[in-house]
């Protein structure tokens, strides 16, 4: 990595321990090369993922048990949505439901849930996803990562999602209880 570009820029660098985007480096056509000695977010990490930067809008779908509950939008007042952007009040907008087109809603619901069905998850989940429109809807829907343990926090994403969809906090994790016994 620090040899040399790995991917065309523009290319997203991410250590393989971390969640919540810590450490994540979106590497521009402009950007110097990387080098060794600055390499502080990955100074701990053994490897990097290193994969191709999806410009367009940032998504994110939940799925509760064998639904599809709703996809939200994020939109960060500055770079990407990074960690600040995630924990942070008011660094990031939401719009709930995501303002796209109904196909691409529908996609990311679908795609949600055969992701959620294809690795085993059982409760809850999040899928998030990139959607490249800059050329014109319909764009490209692109599945980054499923998150099989989504935070529960006054900022997190599934929760407000349930909420859209009519699912207090209160009763979302009641639910999530009731699902985690022993031997289901």
């Amino acid at each position: 990595l620090f040899a040399g570009d790995p991917l065309p820029r523009p290319y997203v660098v991410k250590p393989v321990n971390e969640g919540s985007s810590v450490g994540v480096v979106i590497v521009g056509n402009d950007d110097p090369p990387l080098d060794a000695a600055a390499a502080g977010p990955w100074r701990d990490c053994a490897r990097l993922l290193v994969e191709e930067y999806i410009p367009g809008r940032e998504l994110s779908a939940a799925v509760l048990d064998d639904e599809a509950l709703g996809v939200i939008e994020l939109a960060p007042t500055r770079g990407f949505y990074d960690y600040e952007a995630k924990y942070t009040d008011g660094v990031t907008r939401h719009a709930m439901p995501a303002p796209i087109d109904r196909d691409t809603y529908q996609a990311a619901l679908k795609t949600a849930l055969a992701a959620h069905r294809a690795v085993g998850c059982r409760g809850v989940s999040r899928a998030d996803f990139r959607y490249d429109d800059t050329g014109g809807t319909p764009g490209r829907l692109v599945l980054l990562e499923i998150n099989t343990q989504p935070g529960m926090t006054p900022l997190s994403l599934v929760p407000e999602i349930a909420a859209h969809r009519g699912l207090g906090f209160d009763q979302l994790v009641a639910r999530l209880l009731a699902d985690a016994a022993i031997g289901k």
